[in-house]
């Protein structure tokens, strides 16, 4: 199946914001479903687009399968990224599309991105433990593992987001 990577249009943002919501709910990636504070988050994907670069995958001229937002180096979504690295943020694929190189395609994309970037000497993203088809993604394009900047989101909670990054 041929992909295309490209900007997100306006025109798509509440389908890409709900492909992505549906993502993470239907993986059970958010602690409290439906009430996550995080899922209003996931769905606004204008106010992503203000600050960071916001890339859909789509095959052959349908509608869009999969998402990722890309935080170019210095961004203002970045949640760890040090100087001079870029941050990827909110990877999804709808189910449905699984398998078939759309996520790789997507993060591929961001790394070409950040590798053409005036200073950008990185990449980094955060992850949760039971995202192992993600984790075999990035591994296969040279993101390792940086125990030391794994962090906890909220405050006080035990919840905590691995850390990959791939230096350029």
């Amino acid at each position: 199946m041929d992909i295309e990577i490209r900007a997100a249009d306006p025109a798509e943002y509440d389908t890409i914001g709900e492909l992505t919501a549906q993502a993470y709910l239907l993986d059970d990636l958010l602690t409290f479903g439906e009430s996550d504070w995080y899922l209003g988050e996931l769905r606004d994907v204008a106010k992503r687009a203000t600050a960071a670069e916001v890339l859909v995958a789509v095959p052959d001229g349908g509608e869009p399968i999969g998402t990722v937002t890309y935080v170019p180096a210095g961004g203002p979504m970045a949640d760890l990224a040090r100087p001079g690295e870029a941050e990827i943020r909110m990877l999804a694929v709808s189910r449905a599309a699984r398998g078939r190189g759309a996520g790789e395609a997507l993060v591929r994309a961001c790394v070409d991105r950040a590798k053409a970037a005036d200073g950008c000497t990185g990449i980094v993203l955060s992850t949760q433990q039971i995202m192992h088809a993600a984790h075999r993604i990035y591994e296969r394009l040279g993101f390792v593992r940086a125990p030391a900047r794994d962090w906890n989101p909220i405050e006080g909670d035990e919840f905590t987001l691995l850390t990959y990054e791939l230096t350029l």
